[in-house]
């Protein structure tokens, strides 16, 4: 088994894959609190 050297490995498809779970993150954020404000408005 050859040595780990740190720094080495190609690590793209985790890094495009947490960028696409921080984007979802966000949006499903902000599409959570727009709904609870429409809810509050319409509730109004």
């Amino acid at each position: 088994m050859a040595k780990h050297k740190h720094g080495e490995m190609d690590i793209t498809a985790q890094e495009k894959t947490f960028d696409a779970f921080i984007r979802f993150t966000k949006w499903g954020t902000a599409l959570v609190i727009g709904v609870l404000i429409f809810l509050a408005l319409a509730n109004a």
